[in-house]
């Protein structure tokens, strides 16, 4: 086969650039600048608890209230965590609240899921232009990064990651007092874990196991996350768990590296939290968030389906070399009834100038590696192979193998003339199964809220991101925001499944607003243009 003329696959990041490498406005919240003696970011004027107790204020949650962003939990966006911003607000009817979490203490923080310790430890990631006017698009990458090379289908080379983000630290031991934090929140959690000893420890031979939980567990491999929670005897609760039970698995390609919870066993494990809560503190009320589609995360759509973007020639190469021959053996498959003239119509190749779909191994289709034989055992890495619909979802971990070659071979490119595994795509029967077991989390969650005497209330957090993203986003306290982490206007982070300190500040004001409404209070919401947005991209310093 010809040599694939594949210029190397990248994310396109719309509206990212502008022509212009100024570095970003730093904008932070009162809080991220004197977190121990802030104000609210706005009037205090008519402020009241209604029917609340504002006295103490405890979050109990996941990385969405830890403030993680970026892939990682570092110092600036746990300042900008939405539980602390919540609680900036609160002040204007306790000014005496006072909101402690266990600190990070690291700028760049730890990316968990890139990180290959001891050898390789990475941060949080930032947006990065490797070759700063030149023709690669800028895209995430991990702080503390060194420089790679690669030699196919062409010689590329990337610089290690400048400063500020050239460190990266591994999560150490919370130093403080533990009995007097507030936030209990823990990135990478399922539902499940905040009820279990094992979430703390051992850490070996233990697949609960959570060093972000063990670094501030109050008894590591002893003491569960909710009893640490519970112990913090909180007024009022903001409780946040659950979106990793469906998230993991959405972001992980569906392939079962993080499991589903099944739907029974979470509305056992939440009614058992919420049942624990209330019956060990008979005072507090509060606020908790139901679970936003994984759809409505920029992770799932920022790849479009037919990004593969080909020249004449290279279309023309693929057509003969490999559609063609690929085509007429579905043909022959159908002709001896091994599979049907539907099957075959979703399987045929196409190959034009410009934009193409992705090619990938469907588990769903019928394989046929069997009668891959003789002339036909070329083909046998396409025993299941398609091309991607408008229906397919692209997470961005695609953008790490798409564009790369198998075997280091030019003619075997990832979604162009090899099929990427199906973990790199979500197929609409998996986006399907994905969202009818995040309505029934709801459903749970629902339940629960209703069983509680009417002492917490629902935080409809999926409804307000699914209006914001059908929008294509929205103008509120005179900034326009939009449903992507592009700057200036994204409000969400790098990893694109965490919002950055803005979109945690959008996320908040979901949560105030349904505190006033249930408990008659008037929390004023959080001036969304006193927080940060997502950097504009960083280039390597000039030789």
């Amino acid at each position: 086969m010809k040599t694939i003329k594949y210029l190397a696959y990248s994310l396109s990041l719309l509206l990212l650039i502008s022509g212009c490498k100024q570095e970003d406005i730093d904008l932070q919240d009162p809080c991220a600048v004197d977190p121990e003696n802030c104000a609210p970011d706005t009037s205090c004027e008519d402020a009241e608890a209604g029917t609340a107790n504002f006295t103490k204020f405890v979050v109990l949650g996941n990385s969405y209230t830890a403030g993680f962003q970026a892939g990682a939990l570092f110092t600036k966006g746990q300042q900008n965590s939405l539980g602390a911003i919540v609680a900036n607000q609160l002040k204007c009817v306790n000014t005496e609240l006072v909101f402690n979490q266990p600190d990070i203490n690291s700028v760049n923080g730890y990316n968990l899921q890139s990180s290959a310790p001891p050898t390789l430890i990475l941060g949080r990631l930032f947006l990065f232009d490797p070759d700063g006017s030149g023709p690669r698009t800028p895209a995430p990458a991990a702080a503390g990064m060194p420089a790679t090379a690669t030699t196919c289908p062409s010689a590329v080379n990337t610089p290690a990651s400048p400063a500020p983000y050239n460190t990266a630290d591994l999560p150490a031991p919370y130093a403080g007092d533990k009995a007097k934090l507030n936030n209990f929140s823990v990135p990478l959690i399922q539902l499940g874990q905040a009820l279990i000893k094992e979430t703390g420890g051992p850490s070996t031979a233990n697949p609960y196991y959570n060093p972000l939980y063990a670094r501030f567990a109050s008894n590591p491999g002893s003491s569960k996350l909710i009893e640490d929670a519970l112990g913090a005897a909180g007024s009022f609760y903001l409780v946040w768990l659950g979106f990793d039970d469906v998230l993991l698995y959405a972001a992980t390609g569906a392939d079962g590296t993080y499991p589903m919870t099944g739907s029974e066993d979470f509305a056992g494990y939440y009614s058992q939290m919420i049942s624990s809560m209330l019956g060990a503190n008979p005072i507090f009320k509060g606020v908790v968030g139901n679970i936003p589609d994984f759809t409505s995360l920029p992770y799932f759509y920022t790849v479009a389906w037919n990004q593969i973007t080909l020249d004449a020639t290279t279309a023309g190469a693929l057509k003969t070399n490999l559609a063609d021959k690929y085509n007429g053996f579905l043909t022959l498959m159908v002709a001896n009834g091994i599979i049907s003239e539907e099957e075959k119509t979703k399987r045929t190749l196409n190959y034009v100038a410009g934009k193409n779909p992705i090619l990938l191994t469907d588990e769903t289709l019928t394989d046929l590696s069997t009668y891959m034989t003789g002339e036909a055992a070329a083909l046998a890495p396409y025993a299941r192979a398609r091309q991607t619909t408008a229906q397919d979802l692209v997470p961005l971990a695609a953008g790490s193998v798409l564009g790369t070659c198998y075997m280091n071979s030019p003619n075997a490119v990832f979604g162009v003339s090899f099929p990427v595994a199906d973990k790199y795509i979500l197929i609409p029967s998996e986006t399907q199964a994905i969202l009818a077991r995040t309505a029934d989390f709801n459903a749970a969650i629902n339940a629960a809220v209703e069983d509680s005497d009417g002492r917490l209330t629902v935080a409809d957090v999926r409804s307000t991101y699914n209006a914001f993203v059908a929008a294509k986003g929205a103008i509120q306290d005179n900034v326009y925001m939009t449903p992507n982490f592009a700057p200036p206007t994204g409000i969400f982070s790098e990893d694109g499944l965490h919002p950055n300190s803005r979109g945690y500040a959008f996320t908040a004001n979901i949560f105030i607003d349904a505190i006033n409404a249930k408990f008659g209070s008037s929390i004023p919401k959080a001036k969304l243009g006193n927080y940060g947005i997502t950097a504009l991209p960083v280039s390597p310093p000039a030789p």
